[in-house]
């Protein structure tokens, strides 16, 4: 079994209030084990804790109280070797507007103190797209060209923990597919990639493993697929052909004649099988054109678990 890239335990953050606001408790008490190599989603509502926990993880927000390992370097007894084993690309743009892509990656690379026979600009370069803008000035960069410079400075040291904070926030499909299969390069390449993101068919499509904070406290934490199939609930959709009429449903069946036809039949698939519908409209003398069937995503799992809370 893969070990630990992040051991969290115990983390708590309280932020100190002030003559307006009381102290506010952003962390209380996380407990969290990441694997190495694997593709984590750290999902929540606004003001869950995320990024106080991202930015714990990136040593510029100091905890109140818990234990951080990274890379298994205790964070508190090995500040320099935790620090080096995590690479962030933060959610807000912040580089120097007046140098060039290759001089700040080797700004950055100098920074984490990587030797120059060490260095691997050009290679970072062309991941990301921007070996071509290598020469030119960061403020005449578009938006998404910014952002691949963010992803790109995190990787100078060859970090064995990359943590994507929002990373295709207002950007095009194009940027989206790129940095995706860089991310998917990287994580192949033994790369634990630790992703925060409010596109929740993103997380779905790429995370191992999710874990849903809310209100500094974890709600739940599995596989993506456990958590989806946690979600009972189906619809079955029928197209029938010509007028439906009246259909006596099995118990637990609700029926919403849609206005373009439609025949929208939501169940429980632990409670009722799809036969027993299909029985129901063919006992009702209902001639059937076509039939799908649409499971619960990743938003309706989310919106489960934090609403209310």
């Amino acid at each position: 079994m893969a070990g630990s890239a992040i051991e969290i335990k115990g983390l708590r953050k309280t932020y100190a209030g002030t003559r307006h606001a009381p102290p506010k408790e952003a962390l209380k008490g996380l407990d969290l084990d990441i694997p190495e190599g694997s593709i984590f989603g750290l999902l929540g509502p606004n003001g869950a804790g995320k990024s106080t926990t991202i930015n714990i993880l990136a040593g510029l927000v100091r905890k109140s109280a818990g234990q951080v390992k990274i890379w298994g370097f205790d964070q508190d007894e090995n500040p320099r070797q935790s620090r080096a084993a995590i690479g962030v690309m933060p959610q807000e743009i912040n580089m120097d507007p007046f140098f060039k892509p290759r001089d700040l990656l080797e700004l950055q690379a100098g920074l984490y103190g990587v030797p120059k026979a060490e260095r691997w600009t050009d290679e970072i370069l062309e991941l990301v797209g921007l070996s071509d803008k290598a020469e030119t000035y960061a403020r005449s960069l578009s938006g998404g060209m910014k952002r691949r410079l963010l992803l790109a400075k995190a990787l100078v040291h060859r970090p064995r923990i990359l943590v994507l904070d929002e990373p295709t926030a207002g950007v095009d499909i194009e940027l989206r597919s790129m940095l995706w299969r860089n991310v998917r390069k990287l994580n192949e390449q033994g790369m634990t990639i630790i992703l925060t993101t409010h596109y929740l068919e993103e997380a779905q499509e790429m995370c191992d493993e999710i874990a849903i904070i809310n209100h500094g406290d974890l709600i739940i934490r599995d596989r993506t697929e456990a958590l989806l199939a946690q979600m009972d609930a189906k619809t079955m959709l029928i197209t029938p052909m010509g007028d439906a009429p009246d259909i006596t449903l099995p118990q637990g069946v609700q029926l919403t004649r849609r206005e373009d036809g439609l025949l929208a039949f939501d169940y429980n698939r632990h409670k009722t099988s799809a036969n027993a519908i299909l029985d129901a409209v063919r006992a009702a003398h209902i001639d059937i054109a076509d039939v799908k069937t649409t499971e619960a995503d990743l938003e309706d799992v989310f919106l489960s678990l934090t609403s209310g809370r």
